[in-house]
């Protein structure tokens, strides 16, 4: 077979590039995928029972990113909701990301917004130089809010304290001085109103784009004839592991489909202390289903397994910065996505990485 480009991986990235390659470019790309379905971790389906669930944990949309929300709503049309979390503390549910309710019901207070404020002010500890997560997370809340909520969680998420994780992994959790209890304040907030599954066919229905499903690269590069690659996969794994593993963590899924119509009171509900579970997902609250049934989802995180998240220490950095620089000699072959950069990539900056990456290779902007 001869195509202009071979696409590693049919997740977010390759299956950007392979629209924007094919309908703007007019060129024949080959998408090569060694699961049984397109749309990588954001894969959803109709389980038994007629309920969507997400396959691989929950992908709830949400940019400030106009151009990468119009770019999507060509694929798909909408289903506007806020996403809302719950974190079990001493017993109680309480909002998540920690609020002025948050506070109040831990507490037993009847803080003001400014009364907040005072208090944060007097818990915090202060560092000259925030170096990981603990210190950002203590620099903020304090030890007693840190051990009740972030370090467990932390702990059983990563396998690893968080004083050995970069600062980035809680600074991407919201700390509000009000009542605002949704996850996420971005202006473009919603879920594919249809399932992800069907935007991804959307966006791969053109005859210039092929799908060869549970086929890994490596059995099929010497027979394929392409002028450029772009790969997704783990950069490790492409240059045969030569600078040992990079670390990822995994997950195990445990499905349970229940004979109610909600099973807890929001989408999610984290649980730093107790259980091997880390949270529960009940993704109805969002796909916008009505059904008698429901389905939760209990996540526990593990060291092995398919790889979901980089790990963003130092030690892991150092091994990725290697391989960067083996990648860069290549020519014709560029690497994107969440396990190719080895970066905590959100869906919307994938999007926008991958139209960036097609303007690169076009040599226009779109």
């Amino acid at each position: 077979m001869r195509v202009d480009y071979l696409i590693v991986g049919a997740g977010l990235a390759g299956c950007v590039l392979a629209e924007r390659i094919a309908t703007q470019l007019g060129q024949k790309v080959l998408i090569v995928e060694k699961r049984n379905h397109i749309g990588g971790n954001c894969y959803d389906y109709y389980n038994k029972d007629g309920i969507l669930v997400h396959k691989y944990g929950p992908h709830y949309f949400h940019t400030n990113n106009k151009k990468v929300f119009d770019y999507l709503s060509q694929f798909t049309k909408w289903h506007y909701v806020f996403y809302r979390i719950r974190v079990v503390v001493d017993g109680r549910l309480v909002p998540l990301p920690v609020n002025l309710d948050t506070i109040n019901e831990i507490y037993g207070y009847r803080f003001s917004t400014e009364e907040l404020k005072a208090f944060l002010q007097r818990i915090r500890v202060q560092r000259e130089e925030i170096k990981n997560s603990e210190d950002l997370v203590i620099s903020r809340l304090g030890y007693d809010l840190f051990n009740k909520i972030y370090r467990p969680y932390t702990l059983k998420q990563w396998g690893l304290e968080p004083k050995q994780l970069d600062a980035s992994v809680c600074g991407r959790i919201d700390i509000r001085d009000n009542r605002d209890d949704r996850y996420f304040t971005d202006k473009y907030q919603a879920m594919p109103k249809a399932g992800y599954h069907r935007l991804f066919e959307n966006m791969t229905n053109h005859p210039n784009i092929f799908v060869l499903l549970q086929t890994k690269y490596e059995d099929i590069k010497d027979m394929i004839q392409y002028k450029k690659l772009i790969y997704t996969g783990p950069i490790d794994a492409f240059f045969g592991y030569k600078y040992g593993k990079l670390p990822y963590r995994s997950l195990r899924f445990e499905h349970e489909t229940l004979d109610c119509e909600y099973y807890q009171p929001v989408v999610q509900v984290n649980y730093p202390h107790e259980y091997d579970f880390t949270r529960i997902i009940e993704i109805k609250h969002v796909t916008g289903q009505k059904c008698p049934k429901t389905t939760i989802v209990r996540e526990y995180p593990q060291a092995e397994g398919e790889p979901y998240y980089p790990v963003p220490c130092t030690e892991a950095r150092a091994i990725y910065k290697k391989y960067e620089k083996e990648a860069k000699k290549l020519k014709n072959v560029y690497f994107i996505g969440r396990l190719a950069e080895y970066k905590y990539l959100n869906m919307d900056q994938v999007v926008a990485r991958a139209l960036a990456l097609f303007e690169k290779i076009a040599g226009f902007s779109c």
